[in-house]
C-alpha cells in the first residue's frame, strides 16, 4: 500500500506540487512569524535585565508591595552575609547593593521630583549593558559626587554633563538632607517612564544621605538569563522567606509580563488562520483528486478491497504530503530565518519606550516543531473526510464513474 501511495502521488505532479506549496507556505509562515515574536521576547527580556532590574532581586519581605513609599522602612542592614551567600550560587555573576530613595532635583531654578537609586557604579555598568547613554558617560567608582540623569530628567531640568545640582531627600530618621552633585551624564532605558523619573548616584554617598549603612535591594547578575528558574528556586530554599523575598526579572518587570500575553494572543490567531488555510487548500486538492479517481477505487472494491483499505490508502498519501511539505517548509523557514536574521529587521520604538531596535528572526527547536506539526497535522485532517466519503460509495456506483 506504501508504494501504491506514492505512485498515485505522482500521477497528476501539478496538483501533488500545488497542495506541496500550500504545506510549504504555512510551514515556513509559521516559522518567520514564530520565530520574530521569540525574538521579540529575548530583546524586551534582555533589555529590561540589563537596563533596569537584573536578573533576580533579593529585598526584605514586603518591599515591592510597600516600600516605594518608604523604602527606610525595608533596609537589609547586614550586607555581607546575604552578599556572600548569594555569591556562592552556581551561574551567579555579580551580586549588587541598591538603596532607594525619593526627593526633589534642583538646577537652582526648578525642581523635579525623581525617584533615585544610590548604586555600587562600576559594578551596575557591568550589567547595565543595554543602558544607553545619551550624553556624558556612566557613572564610575571615581565619581563620589556624581549624579547619571535618566533622559526625561536631564530635559526637563535643561541638564548637560557637568552642570551642579542640589539634592533634597528625606532620611532614615524622617530628617530633611542636601547633597550637592555633579551631572556625569543623562541615559535612555527601554521604559520612557522610568526615564522620566530616574537618576542614580553613588551607594555611598546615598548611604551618606539617608543615615544608614543598609541597602534595600541585592541585585543579582548571572551568566546565563536560562538560569534564572534555577537559581531562583535554590535561593528560596536557602533564605528566610520571613525577612527575605526573592524575586526573578519576570515578576519585576510587568511590562514584560503584558507584552508577552499580548505577542501569545496574536501568534495563537496566527497558527489558527494559518491552519484553516492549510486546511481549506489541501482539502480542495484532496476532494478533487478522490472523485476524479472514483472509477479507479471502484474497481479496487469490485476486485475484493474494502471502504476501509480504500480510506486507508487516501490517508498514507497525505501523510506522504505532509511529511514532504512539513520537511520542505522547515528547509526553506530556516534558511529563510537565517538570510533575514542576517540584514536585520529595523524596529521603531515600542509603545512607552524610546529605543528602536534591530529585530532578527530566531530559529527556536520548539516552534520548528510545531510549524511542522501544524502543516502535517493539517494535511492529514482534511484528508480523513474525503476519504471516508470515498470508502462509502457503493461499488456499482463507484464503477458506473469507468464509463
Amino acid at each position: 500500500m506504501l508504494r501504491l501511495a506514492l505512485r498515485n502521488l505522482f500521477r497528476n505532479r501539478m496538483r501533488t506540487l500545488m497542495t506541496l506549496a500550500s504545506i510549504v507556505f504555512g510551514v515556513v509562515g509559521l516559522i518567520l512569524s514564530g520565530g520574530f515574536v521569540q525574538d521579540v521576547y529575548y530583546q524586551l527580556g534582555e533589555a529590561l535585565i540589563h537596563s533596569q532590574s537584573g536578573h533576580l532581586q533579593v529585598s526584605r519581605a514586603g518591599f515591592r508591595g510597600k516600600g516605594t513609599r518608604s523604602p527606610e522602612s525595608y533596609l537589609i542592614d547586614d550586607l555581607d552575609k546575604p552578599r556572600q551567600l548569594l555569591s556562592q550560587q552556581a551561574g551567579v555573576v555579580d551580586v549588587m547593593a541598591r538603596i532607594s530613595f525619593s526627593g526633589l532635583l534642583s538646577n537652582g531654578r526648578t525642581d523635579w521630583p525623581i525617584v533615585g537609586e544610590g548604586v555600587e557604579p562600576d559594578r551596575e555598568a557591568r550589567l547595565g549593558s543595554q543602558l544607553q547613554i545619551t550624553s556624558g558617560r556612566q557613572l564610575s567608582g571615581d565619581d563620589p559626587s556624581g549624579i547619571l540623569l535618566g533622559d526625561g530628567v536631564a530635559q526637563a531640568l535643561q541638564l548637560q554633563p557637568g552642570d551642579p545640582v542640589t539634592l533634597l531627600l528625606t532620611t532614615a530618621d524622617g530628617a530633611l538632607n542636601s547633597m550637592e552633585l555633579t551631572v556625569v551624564g543623562s541615559f535612555q532605558s527601554f521604559s520612557s517612564d522610568f526615564d522620566a523619573r530616574a537618576v542614580r548616584i553613588p551607594l555611598a554617598a546615598a548611604q551618606d544621605s539617608l543615615a544608614t549603612q543598609g541597602a534595600n535591594t541585592l541585585v543579582l547578575s548571572l551568566q546565563r538569563t536560562e538560569d534564572t528558574a534555577r537559581v531562583l528556586a535554590a535561593l528560596k530554599d536557602q533564605l528566610d522567606l520571613g525577612y527575605f523575598e526573592v524575586m526573578g526579572w519576570t515578576e519585576l518587570n510587568e511590562l514584560y509580563e503584558g507584552a508577552v500575553a499580548l505577542y501569545e494572543r496574536q501568534f495563537g490567531v496566527l497558527q489558527l488562520i494559518i491552519l484553516v488555510l492549510v486546511l481549506l487548500s489541501v482539502a480542495n486538492s484532496v476532494n478533487m483528486s478522490a472523485f476524479e479517481r472514483v472509477g479507479e477505487f471502484g474497481t479496487m472494491m469490485a476486485l475484493g478491497n474494502r471502504g476501509g483499505k480504500v480510506f486507508r490508502l487516501l490517508v498514507i498519501e497525505n501523510v506522504f504530503l505532509g511529511i514532504c511539505g512539513g520537511l520542505l517548509g522547515v528547509a526553506l523557514g530556516v534558511a529563510l530565518a537565517f538570510a533575514i536574521s542576517a540584514l536585520g529587521i529595523p524596529m521603531p520604538p515600542p509603545p512607552n519606550a524610546n529605543i528602536g531596535y534591530t529585530a532578527y528572526i530566531r530559529v527556536v527547536p520548539g516552534v520548528v516543531l510545531m510549524a511542522f506539526g501544524v502543516g502535517m497535522g493539517a494535511t492529514i485532517l482534511a484528508s480523513l473526510l474525503p476519504a471516508w466519503r470515498v470508502g462509502k460509495i457503493a461499488v456499482v456506483d463507484a464503477l458506473r464513474q469507468n464509463y
